[in-house]
């Protein structure tokens, strides 16, 4: 049994498919995807629909399916003009800022699906995880999007709300936890301006930052926990 970390999909299908057969994914083996599985790119609802296939894959929620599941609970009836006009005025903010953050191709695909396909994802979205803690070869490993805003050492993990874990962006200059290696997404490894190598995973300071910038042109990272291997696509 093997356990890989991936994040920041963003709607890259073609990419995403690829994992499998990069890792030799088995049946035993777990991977854990750390949130934004949507927007931006073209086929975010085709990558929900085979991440629900698999039982062994481990989906915590992103800042982009917070905003997606807000806007398209709202819209799951009908996606029309007439339907967005009803909106208040806050979830009208809402869901331009989201359009605005890339939410456009998450609606147009999620509008192609039938209304139970939709209310499947829906549910799904609704079950993805805030965090997860795991130990393996004895290191702990705290897997969440974004970061820990506000952090201390005295706050409990269930202290800390989604909007600080998952819309955060962690100081890479500074151990949170210590003998506890921080495993994040979010923040695209070429913006860490301390990474020797952008678009390549980041470890530093119990640091694992994996977003690697693959709707931008950059790779789909893969990071397998058990031994630090780094798969790239």
């Amino acid at each position: 049994m093997a356990t890989y970390v991936t994040s920041d999909i963003h709607g890259c299908y073609s990419k995403y498919i690829q994992i499998y057969d990069k890792i030799d994914f088995k049946d035993e083996d777990l991977l854990f995807v750390l949130g934004d599985v949507v927007d931006r790119g073209p086929e975010p609802m085709k990558v929900l629909k085979d991440m629900m296939t698999r039982p062994n894959v481990i989906p915590l929620i992103g800042n982009h399916e917070v905003l997606a599941l807000a806007c398209l609970k709202c819209l799951i009836s009908e996606i029309t003009s007439e339907n967005i006009s009803r909106l208040s005025s806050d979830m009208m903010e809402l869901l331009l800022e989201w359009i605005d953050d890339g939410g456009q191709s998450t609606i147009e695909d999620f509008a192609r699906l039938s209304r139970s396909d939709r209310r499947d994802i829906l549910d799904y979205l609704g079950e993805f995880s805030l965090y997860d803690i795991l130990t393996i070869n004895g290191k702990g490993y705290l897997l969440v999007h974004g970061g820990l805003e506000n952090f201390s050492p005295d706050r409990l993990l269930e202290e800390y709300s989604p909007e600080e874990m998952v819309f955060s962006r962690p100081d890479y200059s500074k151990i949170y936890l210590p003998g506890v290696y921080l495993v994040t997404g979010h923040t695209p490894t070429r913006l860490i301006k301390e990474n020797p190598q952008p678009d390549c995973i980041y470890r530093a300071n119990n640091h694992i930052a994996i977003d690697c910038g693959c709707v931008f042109g950059g790779k789909l990272a893969v990071f397998r926990l058990d031994d630090w291997q780094e798969f790239y696509i």
